[in-house]
């Protein structure tokens, strides 16, 4: 069943101090939007974070497709726009190999991903190890709390996460209340009679387009809401060709935050 409750009384009740930390941001912001911003070079990252960091809760991030990556000149400014206009940073990596093998790829690496990133995610196809492994790697390398999200579900035309496979995903999940603090989904997952409060997060969300040529499928803000997600997720929307950044993300936020109102009133 999709909760009413509001942002801040499931901070109150979470088990996990990453999702109680952005819980309680996105109700201090009065926002429920993450930036996806995918560009290749680190002055156009920064600059479009910069633009949009007031209207968001959560940045979405690929490091590895930017051309010119260096921790100091790419990570070290993100943490501070982090600070600057507080949001927090998901970085999308979607790890998908055995415990330990993700756990390297986590800590270390040129990216050194758990150094930086307050919540990562992960799919469930090499079952529940990977959960655990990400975990390790992330102990070993800060004292900072990090989240998990599991993939149960994606936007994309033709996607294989569906059914049994969803199912199975979900099972993963409960096997850590604190680490793993909710889903990459279209719908909520349940959960809510064991105990479980997971945030769910929803990427394909558009104002205007219905997708892209390339399978990605685009459904609107209200609905998704409606359906149990409590993140919205919005990359090209926010600044593709002819897009003001700070004007989109402005109208998303607003969009966002009044059909979350909308939920928590019924």
């Amino acid at each position: 069943m999709v909760t009413s409750e509001s942002y801040t009384s499931r901070a109150d009740k979470h088990g996990s101090p990453v999702a109680q930390k952005l819980l309680r941001l996105m109700d201090q912001k009065k926002t429920n939007l993450c930036a996806l911003v995918d560009v290749q070079t680190s002055s156009e990252f920064l600059s479009l974070i910069d633009k949009l960091g007031p209207y968001i809760c959560l940045v979405k991030t690929h490091i590895d497709i930017i051309d010119d990556f260096s921790y100091e000149g790419t990570i070290v400014p993100l943490l501070e726009l982090s600070k600057k206009h507080n949001f927090m940073i998901f970085e999308d990596r979607k790890f998908a190999d055995i415990g330990n093998t993700v756990k390297s790829q986590y800590k270390g690496g040129v990216y050194k991903i758990a150094q930086w990133a307050d919540i990562t995610n992960a799919h469930g196809i090499t079952g529940a190890g990977v959960v655990q492994g990400l975990k390790e790697g992330a102990k070993e390398v800060t004292e900072e709390p990090r989240g998990l999200l599991m993939l149960a579900e994606l936007s994309s035309k033709g996607s294989l996460a569906y059914g049994e496979y969803t199912e199975k995903t979900v099972e993963i999940a409960k096997s850590d209340k604190e680490f793993v603090i909710g889903f990459i989904a279209q719908r909520e997952m349940g959960g809510a009679d064991e105990g479980y409060d997971w945030l769910i997060m929803t990427p394909g969300v558009g104002l205007d387009d219905k997708g892209d040529g390339l399978g990605q499928q685009y459904r609107t803000v209200d609905e998704v809401v409606s359906t149990g997600t409590d993140i919205i997720i919005v990359g090209r929307g926010l600044f593709g060709k002819g897009r003001d950044p700070e004007v989109e993300g402005k109208r998303y936020r607003d969009a966002g935050w009044k059909a979350y109102q909308s939920r928590t009133k019924e």
